[in-house]
Order: C-alpha cells, then sequence, then structure tokens
C-alpha cells in the first residue's frame, strides 16, 4: 500500500470510521475572542420572569373551572351538588350516617346535612394554624378518601371535589356537629371569611350541613340556579343505591311553580335497592319476561356489586351504572363485566336446551339492546376517566362484576325455563335481525356501482317506478309461462315459484333463513322484511298473487298471506298486496264463451248467459298453464277485465286476525283439527271481491 494511504494507527476506530463520514473540514483561525451573545428582540424583551404565574389556593378552580368540573353549563353545574351530596352519601356507605336531608330554599341556596361523623375541625398537623375543616374547603387534594382506614369504598379520590364546590361557589357555609359542640366557618368564593368558629353545645346532633349557592360570575347571573326537577332525581336515585340509606327531600314552593312531579317534601327510603329503581323506570313498559332479574354480591376481596336487568319488548334498553353510588353516564369496565356474564350465561343456556347452534350468532349487542339494566358496584380505590367520574377505568371492576352476577343468571334460566326460553328466542331474533341488516346493507352497497342482481326466475317489467309496476306470484314454471306471455311487458312482472312455499307461521327460523324461494321473493320485492320494511324501496306498487282455482292453489295462496302478514305487514297496510281470481270453468255455446270463478258462478252464468235447452259445453281448467295466454290475460292479467281482491287488515280485528293465523297456520295440529270440526257445517268456497 502506498504511504500515502496508510492511516495513522490507534487504539480504536474513530466515529467516522464507524459511520462513513467525511473529514471534517479544519477550523478557521479566529483572531480575537468574540462575544457570540446575540440582543434580545423586542418580543423576547417583553416576556420575562415576572410574567409567569403561580396560582395558589382555589385560584386555579376559579381560572379554569372546566378542569374541574366539565364546563359551565347546567351539567357542570349540577355536578357541584353530586360532589356534596356524594360526601354525605360515602359517610352512609360507611356506617356512620343513617339519614341525609337536601333543601332546595327560594334564594337559590341548596343544603346537603348528614348524620355522619363530621367533618374534623382540629387544628391540621401540616398547617397548624389552620382547622382540618378549612384545609378541606380551601385545599386541592386534601381530604379523608386517600387513606383506605376511613373509607373503605368512596367516590372520592382526588381530594378536589368539595374544595371545587367552595371555589364556584358565592357563598359557602359549613356547620359541623363533633363530640356535642356546634362548629361554623363561612367561605366566599373560596376564601374563608374567619376561622372556625365554635357556636355552641350541640348535645342531640352530630354530622356535616353544608349550605352553598353556585357563583353567578362564574355560571352566569341567568344559568346559575339549580333545577328541582334534576336536583330530586339525583337526591332519589342515592336512596336507590343503598337501602341503608334515607333521604329527606325538601324544596320551597316557590321554586316548583310550573314544574311537574316534584313534591314540596318527600322521604325516599328503598330496602329493594336497584331493583325497585328499575321497577319504577320501566313502569307501563311490556316486558319479554314477566320477572326482573336481580341480586346482590357479599364484599369478597376488593368490592362487590348490585344489579338488576329486565328485558323490554316495545322500547329500546338502557343501561344505568353507578361505582360507589357515583352515576357513570360513559360506562366502563363494570358494564363490559355484565355485559359478558349475561351473554356467556345465555348461551350456555341455549346449549343446556339443544339450541347451541341457533344461539352461535348471537353477541353481547344482541343481549344488551333490550336489556334495560342497573348495575352498581363498590370497590376500593376506583379509577375514573377524568375529575367528573363519567367513565370508571378499573380493570378489577369487570371481573368482580363477572363472577358476581354469572353464577345466579345460570341459576335464574334454570329455574324459569319459560321464562328463559321466551328471552332466547327474543335475543336470537335480534341477532338475526342484525344479520339480516347487514346483508341489506351489503346488498344496497353493491347496488351503487352496478345494477342489482335480481332472481334468476324473475321476469321483470321494464317501469322501474313502484308506481303502475305489477309483481304476479304464480305457481309452478307451466303458469310462469303462460303468464309471461300473457302480461304487458312495460308493467308487469313475473315470479314463478315451485310448488307450495314454506309455511312460516310453523317453520322455525333456520328454515327461513334457508329457504330459497322467500329469498328470492324478498330479493324481487327489494323493501326489506320485519322492522327493516321500507316502503320507499318497494319495486311494485301491486304484489299479486295468481295461483290455481282449486284447492291446491288456495292453499298456495293461504300460505303466500301468511308469509307477508308475519314478514311484511306493513306492505298488507300500505294497500299493496292483492289476489287474482282466475276462471275454474269456461262455458261455451256457438260463438259465445264465458268464465266462471268457481261452481257457484258456474250455475249463476248458464241461467243468466244460456238459453235452458241450450247444449253448453263445459271444460274445467286444471291450473293456468294450461290456459292459453289470450284466455289468461282477459280474465286474470288485463287490468280492463280482470278482477283483484286486495288483502286488507281491519284495524279493530287483528287480535282475532292473530289468533286465527296461530290457529290455523300455526305448530298446533291440535287447534286446526279443533277448528275444522267446529265449522266444518260451512266449508264451502266463497269469495269476496272487495
Amino acid at each position: 500500500m502506498p504511504k500515502s494511504l496508510k492511516k495513522p494507527a490507534k487504539s480504536g476506530p474513530r466515529p467516522q470510521d464507524l459511520f462513513d463520514l467525511p473529514e471534517p473540514a479544519p477550523r478557521r483561525p479566529v483572531g480575537k475572542a468574540r462575544d457570540v451573545r446575540r440582543a434580545a428582540s423586542p418580543a423576547e424583551a417583553g416576556y420575562t420572569a415576572k410574567h409567569i404565574e403561580v396560582l395558589e389556593g382555589l385560584e386555579p378552580v376559579r381560572r379554569r373551572p372546566g378542569m374541574y368540573i366539565g364546563g359551565t353549563d347546567e351539567k357542570a353545574l349540577h355536578h357541584l351538588f353530586a360532589e356534596v351530596i356524594d360526601n354525605a352519601m360515602d359517610e352512609a356507605l360507611a356506617g356512620h350516617a343513617t339519614w341525609i336531608e337536601v333543601v332546595m330554599e327560594a334564594d337559590g341556596f341548596v343544603t346537603v346535612t348528614d348524620n355522619g361523623r363530621g367533618i374534623p375541625v382540629d387544628p391540621h398537623p401540616k398547617f397548624p394554624k389552620k382547622s382540618a375543616l378549612e384545609v378541606i374547603m380551601c385545599t386541592l387534594h386534601a381530604g379523608g378518601k386517600f387513606d383506605s382506614e376511613v373509607y373503605e369504598t368512596s367516590g372520592g379520590l382526588h381530594g378536589v371535589g368539595v374544595s371545587v364546590v367552595n371555589a364556584l361557589s358565592e357563598r359557602l357555609e359549613v356547620e359541623v356537629a363533633r363530640g356535642q359542640t356546634l362548629y361554623a366557618q363561612a367561605f366566599e368564593r373560596g376564601k374563608p371569611k374567619g376561622p372556625v368558629k365554635q357556636i355552641g353545645r350541640a348535645p342531640n346532633r352530630r354530622g356535616t350541613k353544608v349550605r352553598f349557592r353556585p357563583d353567578p360570575q362564574i355560571f352566569g347571573a341567568a344559568h346559575a340556579r339549580f333545577k328541582p326537577q334534576r336536583i330530586f332525581k339525583m337526591s332519589r336515585s342515592k336512596a336507590y343505591l343503598f337501602g341503608g340509606v334515607e333521604i329527606r327531600w325538601s324544596c320551597a314552593p316557590e321554586l316548583l311553580a310550573g314544574v311537574d312531579g316534584v313534591p314540596v317534601e318527600e322521604t325516599f327510603h328503598f330496602p329493594g335497592g336497584l331493583s325497585d329503581y328499575l321497577n319504577a323506570s320501566i313502569h307501563g313498559t311490556t316486558l319479554v319476561h314477566p320477572d326482573i332479574f336481580a341480586g346482590r354480591s357479599e364484599k369478597k376481596g376488593h368490592g362487590s356489586c348490585e344489579w338488576a336487568v329486565a328485558w323490554v319488548a316495545d322500547a329500546d334498553g338502557f343501561m344505568s351504572s353507578y361505582c360507589n353510588t357515583i352515576p357513570t353516564a360513559d360506562g366502563g369496565t363494570h358494564e363490559s363485566g355484565l355485559r359478558t356474564a349475561l351473554t356467556r350465561a345465555l348461551k350456555d343456556h341455549a346449549e343446556r336446551m339443544g339450541q347451541g347452534k341457533r344461539a352461535a350468532p348471537i353477541t353481547t349487542d344482541d343481549v344488551m339492546i333490550g336489556a334495560a339494566a342497573m348495575l352498581s358496584v363498590f370497590i376500593r380505590e376506583p379509577e375514573f376517566q377524568g375529575q367528573t367520574k363519567d367513565r370508571l377505568a378499573t380493570a378489577e371492576a369487570a371481573r368482580i362484576v363477572e363472577q358476581a352476577v354469572r353464577d345466579p343468571f345460570d341459576h335464574w334460566l334454570a329455574g324459569n325455563p319459560a321464562q328463559a326460553n321466551k328471552l332466547l328466542d327474543w335475543v336470537i331474533d335480534r341477532a338475526d335481525e342484525r344479520v339480516r341488516r347487514r346483508q341489506e346493507k351489503e346488498i344496497a352497497r353493491k347496488a351503487i356501482g352496478r345494477k342489482l342482481k335480481l332472481p334468476g326466475k324473475l321476469t321483470d317489467c321494464t317501469n322501474t317506478a313502484q308506481e303502475g309496476a305489477e309483481l304476479f306470484i304464480v305457481e309452478g314454471d307451466s303458469a310462469g309461462g303462460s303468464a309471461k306471455h300473457a302480461r304487458n311487458r312495460t308493467s308487469q312482472a313475473v315470479l314463478p315459484l315451485r310448488g307450495k312455499i314454506l309455511n312460516v307461521a310453523s317453520a322455525g327460523r333456520d328454515k327461513l333463513a334457508q329457504n330459497q324461494q322467500l329469498a328470492d321473493l324478498v330479493q324481487a320485492l327489494g323493501c326489506g322484511t320485519g322492522a327493516h320494511y321500507r316502503e320507499d324501496d318497494l319495486r311494485y306498487g301491486r304484489v299479486i298473487i295468481m295461483t290455481d282455482a282449486d284447492v291446491d292453489g288456495a292453499h298456495i295462496a293461504s300460505l303466500l298471506i301468511t308469509f307477508f302478514y308475519r314478514q311484511m305487514p306493513r306492505l298488507i297496510d300500505g294497500g299493496h298486496l292483492y289476489l287474482a281470481v282466475p276462471p275454474l270453468f269456461k262455458l261455451t255455446h256457438g260463438g259465445k264463451s264465458v268464465y266462471a270463478r268457481d261452481d257457484a258462478h258456474k250455475d249463476e252464468l248458464l241461467k243468466k248467459e244460456f238459453h235452458h235447452n241450450a247444449k253448453v259445453e263445459i271444460s274445467r281448467f286444471k291450473g293456468l298453464g294450461e290456459m292459453m295466454a289470450n284466455q289468461l290475460k282477459e280474465t286474470t292479467m288485463d287490468p280492463k277485465t280482470r278482477t283483484l281482491l286486495r288483502v286488507v287488515l281491519l284495524a279493530d280485528d287483528r287480535e282475532d286476525t292473530a289468533d286465527s293465523v296461530e290457529r290455523l297456520m300455526g305448530t298446533k295440529a291440535e287447534a286446526r283439527f279443533a277448528f275444522i270440526q267446529e265449522h266444518a257445517e260451512f266449508a264451502s268456497e266463497e269469495l269476496l271481491d272487495v
């Protein structure tokens, strides 16, 4: 190697060798040392240490109330009351208070009183010149909830609740009865008006009384007043959540002018807890099963829970959950535990009943969509998302609730088989609807980019509007061929069905879902079924059942009507379903031909249209497929010469209709047999032109 390319020996590689960096350029020598500090710009000169604010005490709360109570709207305003009554409830949950009194005064003050231990008033060890009461009321992150020996379960986590209320109140007054002595202290906008004062003896009193009025400087003069309806409901809910406490309510009469449902005075005490709460909440609704599934678990380890669940048939469900009596409007881990427990137990019940395959598609959403549920958990040191505590984040809560609810729900299902089976069928229906809705959305999505694929046997009309378009549902390919030749191509479509369709009144959901003929019919109509029926998407203004004029044809027509009645009742209500009236006989004499729809009509025409001595040729049609296309058009399909029967459901006869369909088409053969015996003497076929 040339000497010029040899690298100098070193004890280790240089950094630029490792990273393949170029050699640094040599530094230019500097003659004199220079001061490289740059003069401050005018903007920098105007921003100095004196501009750094240090907010002390409760001033941060007044500057940024949204950080502590979520804003300054109505919800945030009422959160102040929630913080105060939650402190009283913590005393009750700890076993030190048996009653709480809530008073709304005409001047805007609200008072919350309990008979608990009372806030300590002795000097605080860390702040010997201040009482513990003043420290709690004026210092963020100060309180008794940090020590689990004082409160086993509580809603307070950060020690900011009542101090925030003090900061955002125009005036707040506290009275404490401890050791048969009464103490008092007043505050204005978070600042004490003086030290704690000893008022006098209180031999028959104990606990804490907090009286406060929200500050209009924070919430606005027009909005800084509590609403009686909201305070009333919040107070009552606390009594539901803990059966061991009595809530005493009173309100100034002048505040209730124009307010419905709020009494001047009332006492709440609900030993039944959440079961009583749910009963009151769902009063007047129709339930899938009559009994409420409710219970509570004993305290084990880190927590316990109470629940009440019912399934509502005619309304949407809801979930109201609480943690340590704090409402968790946004749910959380405890709600997840309840959902999981109910879903797994219901699926296990389906397996025991041999319905595992039907129940396989069930999800937690299917179980909970109609569930009216109340859930309350009591856990040590809960974790919430945000100071307003709207969502529980404690992971352990899901396990506590699932373990507490799972076995009792298993036993409830096993001990109430009739109710359990009703619930299972109802939930499976919800799952079927969800799957069907997803399929319909998929079809709709595909139809955006291209024409919707219609059933192969459908011969469609050229008219794409619902108005004026007709769909003829015919019996078999032979009749379908005749109808295709007899139709008006512009406005009349034909869908042939093969033989007798499925009886939807007695068939299970699996058979219904797998039946291709009914699937083709639903796809051809394009309007969906059940609760997802869409009138605007119906492709034909008239849906006409056209079957043979004999007993078999009448049977097929009754099966189709049953299908529409069960799956698309709104199609019937909309006046879209019709029955065609094809002829059964053709009467011919000389050059004259007339058509009769049945035996009675035939006898009538023989007397009316022909001479009594005439030798009339009578031919009987075996089916629509044997009719010439021009005959079918003239007698049954041409709007100018045909007769149609419109199927209607009378408003005052719907219960009888439902009963008749169940008796004649349902799963109980003995009901059909009894009906036939009862009406045997009237077994003659009649047609009524409506």
